[in-house]
């Protein structure tokens, strides 16, 4: 099922988000949970030219790359059908315009047991993207987040809460590849004497 027809429809739809969104939705929304999504993995591959970097020193924000064997943790939605469509707007600009994600439904399954799975659109940044980088090192992803900043504060900033957001909302969780990155920008942090980050309540929002 597209977005369109869920407008058309007049039902709810309900938003995975597992990057900026998780702490920054931007949009109206009824309630939210906390879950996760399988056959993907969170990854600092994606480009950004806009909120975390700019033309000449893109930051790293993360995106989605399939493994069947992983899963994905973050924050779904649930926004009301009169709502969707302005959602989908503010959506359409922030993340696919100027972030250069696509759309997917996914099955979105909640960390409370007791309730059952939904669909939920993502917003996915794939190998076709002209600003997407791909892989690299951990320390090559450190260095480049480290040095990056865009429209709405660094790029350290962004990986700070999403790092923040795991430990606080799913401390069960291990996220080898977020926590790693996390890890070698401190590392190059105190290296270089301590730069300090701007204090935690003034980060930027997305």
């Amino acid at each position: 099922m597209k977005p369109q027809d869920l407008i058309r429809e007049k039902s709810n739809l309900w938003i995975f988000g597992y990057g900026s969104l998780v702490w920054k939705p931007g949009f109206a929304y009824k309630r939210s949970k906390v879950g996760y999504i399988k056959g993907y993995k969170r990854r600092f591959w994606h480009g950004d030219d806009f909120h975390r970097g700019d033309k000449e020193k893109p930051g790293r924000v993360v995106t989605l790359v399939a493994d069947q064997e992983a899963c994905t943790w973050g924050v779904a939605y649930e926004v009301p059908w009169s709502q969707v469509e302005q959602s989908l707007q503010y959506l359409n600009v922030r993340e696919v315009l100027l972030g250069g994600y696509a759309t997917e439904m996914v099955e979105f399954i909640p960390k409370e047991t007791s309730q059952d799975p939904l669909l939920a659109l993502v917003y996915i940044a794939t190998s076709d993207n002209p600003i997407y980088l791909g892989p690299a090192s951990d320390k090559e992803i450190a260095a480049q987040i480290s040095i990056c900043s865009g429209n709405t504060g660094h790029n350290t900033e962004y990986l700070l809460r999403l790092a923040e957001f795991m430990r606080l909302r799913c401390p069960e969780v291990d996220d080898e590849h977020l926590f790693a990155i996390e890890a070698a920008v401190m590392k190059i942090f105190h290296n270089c004497g301590g730069i300090e980050l701007q204090d935690r309540n003034s980060m930027g929002a997305l």
